[in-house]
């Protein structure tokens, strides 16, 4: 029955993430039972990700190394540079500011592979960049994120690599042990299950994150109101970037390209607050927060887009 019931919420898996983003915000009081487990509800689907990594996909990519290499640098450095050059004029607070700036420094959601495959885009493409994004991030976005672009965090930068690195790597870590241990064959038998608790799991990292945003809400309805919109509005234009980059500068075609913008505006903002902790401003965490509304509404809401994007150009035959 439980595995019925997940194997049910892989198969409508943006409907439940575009619901189950709301619980939190609903259940105050949900939010803050599920928060103590926030840290594993990060790492839980990033490990079924790399447990699930089929190696033979990168062959392709892998022959285009330079490609793939631009791609990360596009992502995890020249991204966050054009975002604070962006919101300059407009005189956001800085916290939000600097909360928008941290999100385009981050790698994208693990999740951005399962939704490529659901929405028929380049989920080769996805998987090869969110894996060497995240094993990347904690070299990258400690140095762009406190040095170049002077976000003051109370952090040493050495502290702050060190708590990215063990994130990711504890994850890593744990996707090899457990492909050890299970089955040959047993991953792609069970394929919706795993999607069913990826998506599980997702909803429930939702709802933890939102503890303590309902009264912020309540107490400052304007600012909750304007860090909604600012990531609505920052993660369309992330992706707008991104598939634009695709198609102009790295000469990919429209399903690769539109995974590239999926992957751009789809950042991974919880691994950046958990590398935080309790260092980041509560205002920083509210972002974070309602950054995660477009993350799990979008792919539903954009879903013909997306299709439409994937589908091969049908070329007409020359009238005679």
């Amino acid at each position: 029955m439980l595995s019925g019931l997940l194997g049910f919420v892989g198969k409508h898996a943006t409907r439940f993430m575009f619901g189950g983003v709301l619980v939190g915000l609903a259940l105050p009081w949900l939010a803050d039972l599920v928060r103590p487990l926030f840290v594993p509800l990060l790492l839980i689907p990033l490990t079924i990700a790399l447990m699930r990594l089929d190696w033979q996909a990168f062959k392709a990519y892998g022959r285009r190394p330079l490609l793939i290499l631009a791609i990360l640098a596009f992502l995890l450095l020249l991204c966050p540079v054009l975002m604070l050059g962006a919101l300059k004029p407009f005189g956001l607070p800085p916290a939000l500011a600097a909360a928008i700036v941290l999100m385009a420094a981050a790698p994208p959601i693990v999740s951005a592979a399962a939704i490529s495959l659901i929405l028929g885009l380049d989920a080769a493409l996805a998987v090869i960049v969110i894996v060497l994004g995240t094993a990347l991030v904690p070299l990258t976005l400690p140095p762009v994120a406190l040095l170049l672009l002077g976000i003051q965090i109370e952090m040493s930068l050495p502290e702050f690599m060190g708590r990215l690195a063990l994130l990711v790597g504890s994850s890593f870590l744990a996707a090899l042990l457990l492909r050890k241990l299970i089955r040959p064959g047993w991953m792609a038998a069970n394929a919706r299950l795993l999607d069913g608790v990826s998506v599980l799991v997702l909803v429930l990292f939702a709802v933890a994150i939102m503890a303590g945003v309902t009264d912020k809400m309540l107490a400052d309805p304007g600012y909750v109101a304007l860090t909604t919109l600012a990531a609505f509005i920052a993660n369309l234009a992330l992706q707008a970037l991104g598939y634009g980059a695709g198609r102009l500068v790295f000469r990919l075609g429209r399903p690769a390209a539109a995974t590239l913008g999926l992957l751009t505006g789809n950042c991974n903002m919880g691994l950046v607050m958990v590398a935080l902790a309790d260092r980041a401003e509560f205002d920083m965490v509210v972002f974070f927060a309602m950054g995660q509304l477009p993350m799990y509404m979008l792919p539903g809401l954009l879903y013909p887009l997306y299709k439409k994007l994937a589908a091969p150009v049908s070329v007409q035959p020359l009238a005679e």
